[in-house]
């Protein structure tokens, strides 16, 4: 979707930034870049986006820039939670929108993990979402700051959160798992990574590293494996990713 949406636009002074937020390094980053390591979710996910077989494999050959952040600073200072989590950065340099899901719904939660199939209304539901994100970042870009969808600095303000003091913790905790792993030191890391994890339950980064860097052949593949389905279903009705709040 993203590498679509930078063909169009970047002629219109707009640059797609991407940063894959991986503890492992390239080793795990590579390979979503090269179209490999979905595994079985790798249907899923092109069916959501409403993706051909031939869109499918252009959309992970991407042209636009791509950042490593090992030590995931990225989603410490803005706060990210989830991926794909977005920030729209005016020509200025200023947050005209704070981290966001990406167009991204709950359609997680209704995947068959037999058939690893979702519902036809589900998969219209997140392509719906996606399309409608789409097309306020395409008025943005057309549109600058008269957009409808460029907040004011006070909105800005009032949707940006600011670590309390567990998740503080959480980030520290994680930041030694990481730096403990990137030493060779992964049994130690473990305790760390679930000491996040218990401190921020919704941070599926952490999460997500955590069973990345732990289950066996995990590294460069969606970590997506009975521990990650059980932590989904025991999230209940808090969603899994926070819709975007757009106007109409």
């Amino acid at each position: 979707m993203w590498q679509g949406i930078y063909e169009e636009l970047r002629d219109r002074n707009f640059v797609f930034l991407a940063v894959a937020l991986d503890t492992a390094g390239a080793a795990a980053a590579g390979s979503f870049a090269r179209a490999e390591g979905s595994g079985p979710l790798g249907p899923i996910i092109q069916r959501i986006m409403g993706w051909s077989d031939a869109l499918w494999g252009r959309s992970a050959r991407p042209t636009y820039p791509i950042l490593l952040d090992e030590k995931h600073i990225v989603a410490e200072r803005y706060d990210m939670t989830n991926v794909p989590t977005t920030v729209w950065i005016d020509e200025e340099g200023r947050i005209v929108r704070p981290p966001e899901t990406a167009g991204a719904g709950d359609t997680v939660r209704h995947i068959d993990l037999t058939t690893f199939t979702i519902p036809d209304d589900v998969a219209a539901r997140g392509q719906a979402g996606r399309s409608r994100y789409v097309d306020a970042v395409r008025d943005w870009v057309h549109n600058g700051g008269a957009s409808r969808f460029v907040l004011s600095p006070d909105a800005v303000a009032a949707r940006s959160r600011g670590p309390d003091d567990a998740a503080a913790r959480a980030h520290a905790c994680f930041q030694l798992a990481g730096w403990l792993y990137r030493h060779g030191r992964a049994e130690a890391a473990r305790p760390w990574f679930e000491e996040a994890v218990r401190l921020r339950p919704e941070a599926w980064t952490f999460r997500r590293q955590m069973l990345a860097v732990a289950t066996p052949g995990a590294i460069g593949n969606l970590a997506a494996g009975p521990e990650y389905w059980q932590a989904v279903r025991s999230f209940g009705e808090r969603p899994y990713y926070e819709p975007p709040d757009l106007p109409d």
